[in-house]
């Protein structure tokens, strides 16, 4: 999973603004960001038309105050630069929530 660096909005819908991103929002000292960690591979591997993003929120905590990111782990789906879905509190998340949230994401035609 690719780790982004500190970003602005702008820069974000930049960079995602052709194909499918889950934006995983996380931080080092939050027990339920490491709680979910191990089976982000697995989801990932499940998920391959997605392309993980990991977003450190204290180090970009401007985007996530802009994108209402106030619990993590969160995620946030997009294609192509609109958002599609947004699992976002702070909860804990199973692996099966996880999957649920993506498999529950509407099909954009592209």
């Amino acid at each position: 999973m690719e780790t982004l660096p500190k970003v602005t909005k702008a820069e974000l819908l930049e960079k995602i603004k052709n194909g499918k991103y889950m934006l995983f929002f996380t931080a080092g000292w939050c027990p339920d960001c490491t709680f979910i960690k191990p089976a982000m591979p697995a989801i990932e591997s499940e998920y391959k038309d997605f392309t993980f993003l990991s977003v450190d929120r204290d180090e970009n905590i401007d985007l996530a105050a802009e994108l209402n990111i106030f619990g993590i782990p969160s995620f946030i789906a997009y294609q192509d630069g609109e958002e599609i879905g947004r699992y976002v509190n702070k909860d804990r998340k199973t692996k099966q929530q996880v999957e649920q949230f993506i498999d529950e994401l509407p099909v954009v035609a592209g």
